[in-house]
């Protein structure tokens, strides 16, 4: 591991970006948002930066770089096209005992900043700690389709009801199994508005074990590349896969790795699904033929409708 991995609170620390150009903004729009105590050291200034400095959202310093302006920050960085420069910005920096980035020159490194996945107050980070920088921007993109829209209200909404939980629940054990269950919960995965998560909120917190899951039915085609987003990523969440023998090995393949599997006759599927879902077991079926209105029926003995995802179907 050639760099540990952190999240640094910035809030009012004070950041000293050595540069002013095109490699400045992105860093500075970042820093920005992290609420850092921004100043910019260039002879020149980005119009993108200038107009943050005009608005006093950060402090401009219109000189040349020298060894003592570094005193006072906490954090440094180097991003001008000068390669010496940036160097020597290093050097100054270490000699003082402070953190420093050179962009893009991982060996003039402290520290390097991870491509993200934002759902503030959820982040994901992906780093290759420099090697294939194409390789992570690739990686973030399927994390992107992956993870639901919706990850910054659960958040933010979860962290709201600490104290009510621990109203009703006396462990962490028995208030980390309630959250288990409720961000298992469909309504609470597809849900848009707070209103919509406060329902299943208080429904599961007066009858915290009542079993309340859905099974989804993937109608497979042909081709996996007509998976829909949202069937790859039902797919990933399933803790057991049912499957026929007419369904091909990479449908399944493309499931949750550590689910369970079982191969099912096709006329057993949806039965041996409802079966899974009364213990509360996420089940998803594969099946190659459109699912019939008896099969959505027996599914449908559950309390939620079983969801039904077709590879052909671009909108699902």
């Amino acid at each position: 591991m050639d760099f540990f991995p952190a999240f640094l609170r910035l809030t009012d620390r004070q950041v000293l970006v050595v540069g002013g150009g095109d490699v400045a903004c992105r860093k500075v729009d970042l820093l920005l948002r992290a609420n850092a105590n921004v100043t910019v050291l260039s002879p020149e200034l980005h119009p993108f930066l200038a107009n943050y400095a005009d608005k006093g959202r950060l402090a401009y310093l219109c000189k040349n770089y020298e060894e003592g302006d570094l005193a006072g920050f906490d954090q440094i960085w180097a991003t001008t096209d000068q390669r010496k420069l940036n160097h020597q910005v290093y050097s100054d920096a270490t000699a003082r005992g402070l953190w420093v980035n050179v962009v893009d020159d991982p060996n003039f490194c402290h520290f390097i900043t991870p491509s993200m996945v934002d759902r503030s107050p959820i982040q994901v980070a992906i780093s290759s700690g420099g090697a294939s920088p194409v390789l992570v921007r690739y990686l973030r993109e399927r994390f992107e389709t992956m993870l639901p829209q919706n990850l910054a209200m659960l958040a933010n909404y979860a962290g709201k009801q600490r104290d009510r939980i621990k109203e009703h629940f006396n462990t962490v054990d028995e208030r980390r199994k309630f959250w288990e269950r409720f961000f298992r919960l469909p309504e609470v995965e597809h849900a848009k508005q707070v209103e919509e998560l406060e329902s299943a909120f208080s429904r599961l917190l007066a009858s915290p074990e009542a079993t309340n899951q859905t099974i989804t039915i993937v109608h497979i085609g042909r081709d996996p590349e007509l998976l829909t987003l949202k069937a790859l990523r039902l797919m990933q969440q399933a803790e057991y896969v049912l499957y026929s023998h007419d369904c091909p090995d990479i449908f399944v393949d493309l499931c949750r790795r550590d689910a369970e599997r079982e191969l099912v006759q096709t006329h057993e599927l949806i039965e041996k699904a409802v079966d899974l879902a009364k213990q509360d077991i996420r089940a998803c079926v594969l099946t190659s033929a459109l699912p019939t209105k008896e099969m959505m029926q027996a599914a449908s003995q559950l309390s939620n409708k079983p969801i039904f995802v077709s590879a052909s179907d671009t909108k699902a």
